[in-house]
């Protein structure tokens, strides 16, 4: 992977986190940080395509550039497909489209799954009563506003799942080295 793809893919880890963040501070997903997401993978995308030999394989194959965006558009139909169905707030379904961009093709199963357990997880985490001793931090004061409006900030959890899946590949690379 090229330096300028490393950086990329570093600043995108920054930007998804302010997205986690804003989700949780205030239920919502500003559309510019969907925008610079969108903007970052398609920078690492022309930094893929003029560093390949095979620029062919790099646009077309599952693991390459057509099965990210793949992934990015079929993620995003389903986000909408869920704001529809008033699952999801409009912030989550537009930020399944630059999840699929970094997570890719082959990314979209361990995403899929790590959702799901975290989902869950924070489902039985959110039943936990908050100890009294931290109760008045506004951290936990922040998870009993969400606990009492049943409203879950998921754009948290997709960002969570999001990262350990782009870091998947990575953690793969060391296990193999030893």
């Amino acid at each position: 992977m090229s330096q300028t793809s490393v950086f990329i893919n570093s600043l995108s880890v920054l930007l998804f986190l302010y997205a986690a963040w804003t989700d949780f501070h205030t239920w919502k997903i500003p559309n510019t940080i969907v925008l610079a997401l969108v903007t970052l993978y398609a920078l690492r995308a022309v930094a893929v395509m003029l560093g390949s030999e095979d620029v062919g394989a790099a646009l077309f194959a599952s693991s390459g550039i057509g099965g990210d965006v793949g992934a990015g558009l079929l993620m995003f139909m389903l986000g909408v497909v869920l704001w529809m169905f008033r699952l999801f707030g409009a912030g989550d379904a537009k930020l399944f489209l630059p999840i699929g961009l970094f997570v890719g093709w082959h990314g979209m199963l361990p995403f899929s799954f790590l959702l799901l357990v975290l989902g869950i997880v924070t489902l039985l985490v959110l039943r936990l009563p908050v100890p009294l001793r931290v109760a008045h931090l506004a951290f936990f004061m922040r998870i009993e506003e969400i606990r009492a409006s049943r409203k879950i900030p998921y754009g948290v959890i997709m960002v969570f799942a999001t990262l350990i899946t782009m870091a998947l590949p990575m953690i793969r690379q060391q296990l193999q080295l030893r």
